[in-house]
C-alpha cells in the first residue's frame, strides 16, 4: 500500500542522512526500508521501534528526502504527523521521534503515552 500521505511521517535532513549510511552497510539496501512502528510496553504504555525491515503487503509506504519509510495500520495512528530525528548528545547518539500525538513521556525518554482515544481504537 503505497497511499500514505507524504507528511504522515517526516525525517530531518540529519536522520534521512544516518538511514542512508546505515543502509549503505546493507547487502540487500535495495529492498530495505526504515520502518516506525509502535509497540506496547515501557512504563508510559507503549514505545517505539525502528528498524530496518522489508515491506509488507498491508504497509503505509512513503519517501521523504530519498529514504523510504515504512508504516504498520496500527502504529500509523500513533505515529501520524511525527517527525523523526537523529541526535548526538552527551549521553550517547540515536534516532529520535518527535510526536505530536503524544500527551506523556516517562523520565527515562524511552516509552510514551498517547490520548486515551486514540489507544481505545487500537483496542478495538
Amino acid at each position: 500500500m503505497s497511499d500514505s500521505p507524504q507528511s504522515a511521517i517526516t525525517l530531518t535532513e540529519k536522520a534521512a542522512g544516518k538511514v542512508r549510511e546505515l543502509l549503505d552497510g546493507q547487502q540487500d539496501a535495495s529492498e530495505q526500508a526504515l520502518r516506525v512502528a509502535v509497540r506496547g510496553g515501557g512504563c508510559s504504555g507503549f514505545q517505539y521501534a525502528l528498524a530496518f525491515d522489508k515491506v509488507a503487503d498491508d504497509d503505509h509506504v512513503f519517501e521523504d528526502r530519498g529514504v523510504s519509510v515504512i508504516v504498520d495500520k496500527v502504529s500509523m495512528q500513533f505515529v501520524f504527523g511525527s517527525e523523526v530525528d537523529y541526535v548526538e548528545s552527551l549521553q550517547g547518539a540515536g534516532f529520535q521521534v518527535n510526536n505530536p500525538n503524544v500527551v506523556a513521556a516517562c523520565g527515562c525518554g524511552s516509552s510514551f503515552q498517547v490520548r486515551e482515544d486514540a489507544a481505545e481504537q487500537a483496542a478495538v
